[in-house]
């Protein structure tokens, strides 16, 4: 018996020095990386790195913390993975524009890589990235992005959602649904070459499945998968997480699939017909191995529609709030739509005529900061970069956050203030620290649509409707606090919108008068 308990003391030690031993080597490890000419950054804890640190559900909050305490290059560890964070306006364009190689190539995340596999456009990288680009760029040109016929389309579809809102006749609804179907309908125009009704079951389930999949990628959960995939597993939002992705891609292969089938290599309709034609051709010719295969044309379609639905509706809803919240900077956008435009339709090319209505609107977007950083980068070799050594293949996250909120280029960065866009004359100005589509060679490949479906839908909505908190909630009680996501949108919440008229310098609302606006 003495034997056998001697025998256990001995292996209970051994494990125990065995554990100390790979406690003591990822400790040196984790010093070793962090000593040297390396961004400085929080010491990290072995195994866990900085995630104590961090808040997962709004990681922003650390990282414009850290922004104060380290500099605008420093350093953060997910579990053993380094990621140095690129903070403020300079430090961030100096990066993505003059150092665009060495910071160019994409960094997935372990959950968006294994749902992707690389392909498509927004994780991709190499030759296969290269060609999806500039596939996309010119196609999506083609067929209306950022051009007339997309207007006409965006012009339709806020009719759709006019008439949609004047069914409540008032009464207090979500905003998320409408703006999400009606900012979709527009990509899936482009892409599938039809829009579709918003009751269309297949057409509900692949936006809300959509939005519900980008929402999931923010959770903390989905942020522990990327650091231990073997503890984040478990989690019940990643395991739904790839339950929905996996669905999606089954919806959107079925339209795919829909198009195949009344292919007229003739008549393009849309996106995908284009990449299925260009497919077909390499085919006749004989290169079939090349990058137009179906899973490159997947994932593509689903960075475009995730990317153009979700961020642009995202960024309508904090509109919607913040006129509702600040009912004075309502009246003067309402006020200068009145007296410049009427009751006509309007146009894009109204926004020069439209100085403080293009203000608040580049406003919102530089308040709400739905995409608080560029997607992942990873540099593409050693460099040296503001006196700080980083190596080949480091994981670099762009803080857009930090860019929109620099106290050194905007005069009031934590305030709703559209004078950040306007002279002394009240006329409209750029701004070089606007960046909410990040910069460089991985900037945002449908900012031109983003722009034209902003201004569209807000101005249209605006002329239409005045935008009211729900009986019995004060403006003050609208809450601002954002909901947890890849994309920041605002938490649930309700407005009622009120129909308006404007004609002959007569404006009201809720009621009749001499000339309502058509939709």
């Amino acid at each position: 018996m003495s034997d056998l308990l001697l025998q256990s003391s001995s292996l209970s030690l051994l494990g125990l020095l065995v554990v100390l031993l790979i406690i003591f080597s990822i400790s040196y490890a984790f010093k070793s990386q962090t000593d040297g000419t390396g961004p400085p950054g929080p010491r990290p804890l072995p195994v866990l790195g900085n995630l104590l640190q961090l808040d997962l559900k709004r990681p922003y909050n650390t990282y414009m913390k850290l922004w104060k305490t380290y500099g605008s290059v420093f350093t953060v560890y997910f579990g053993p993975r380094k990621v140095v964070v690129l903070a403020g306006y300079k430090t961030v364009k100096e990066a993505l524009v003059n150092y665009a190689e060495e910071f160019g190539q994409r960094d997935p995340f372990i959950i968006l890589g294994e749902i992707s596999q690389e392909h498509g456009v927004t994780w991709s990288n190499g030759a296969s990235w290269k060609e999806m680009r500039r596939f996309s760029l010119t196609n999506l040109k083609d067929f209306g992005m950022g051009r007339k016929v997309c207007e006409e389309n965006i012009i339709e579809e806020c009719h759709h959602l006019i008439g949609v809102l004047k069914k409540l006749k008032g009464e207090a609804f979500d905003t998320s649904q409408p703006l999400s179907y009606a900012v979709s309908n527009i990509i899936c125009s482009i892409v599938y070459g039809s829009r579709f009704e918003y009751d269309n079951p297949e057409f509900t389930s692949l936006v809300n499945g959509t939005t519900r999949v980008l929402q999931l990628v923010g959770s903390p959960g989905a942020r522990v998968y990327s650091v231990l995939p073997w503890i984040g597993k478990w989690f019940s939002d990643v395991k739904e997480l790839f339950k929905l992705a996996a669905s999606n891609k089954k919806q959107s292969l079925k339209f795919i699939n829909c198009l195949k089938e009344t292919l007229n290599p003739k008549i393009c309709r849309g996106f995908v017909d284009a990449f299925l034609v260009h497919k077909q051709n390499l085919e006749k010719s004989g290169m079939t191995n090349s990058h137009y295969h179906q899973e490159n044309l997947l994932m593509t379609v689903s960075n475009i529609f995730g990317g153009a639905t979700d961020t642009t509706s995202a960024t309508l809803r904090w509109a919607l709030i913040l006129m509702a919240k600040h009912p004075k900077i309502q009246d003067q956008v309402q006020e200068e739509l009145a007296r410049v435009v009427g009751h006509h339709q309007i146009q894009f090319q109204d926004r020069k005529q439209l100085p403080f209505t293009y203000a608040v609107i580049h406003e919102i977007q530089r308040l709400a900061n739905v995409s608080p950083w560029a997607v992942p980068h990873r540099t593409s070799r050693d460099v040296t970069f503001q006196g700080h050594f980083i190596k080949k293949g480091t994981t670099v996250f762009p803080f857009l956050m930090s860019v929109l909120n620099d106290e050194t280029e905007w005069e009031c960065p934590h305030s709703f203030n559209p004078a950040h866009f306007l002279d002394k004359d009240g006329k409209f100005v750029k701004r070089d620290a606007f960046m909410p589509f990040s910069a460089g060679r991985r900037s945002c490949i449908g900012q031109s649509l983003a722009r034209m479906e902003l201004f569209m839908f807000f101005s249209t909505l605006l002329q239409h409707f005045r935008f009211i908190p729900p009986p019995r909630v004060s403006e003050d009680d609208l809450s601002l606090t954002p909901r947890v996501g890849s994309a920041i949108h605002p938490s649930p919440h309700k407005l009622c919108a009120i129909s308006r008229c404007v004609g002959g310098g007569v404006q009201c609302y809720g009621g009749t008068s001499v000339r309502e606006l058509s939709p």
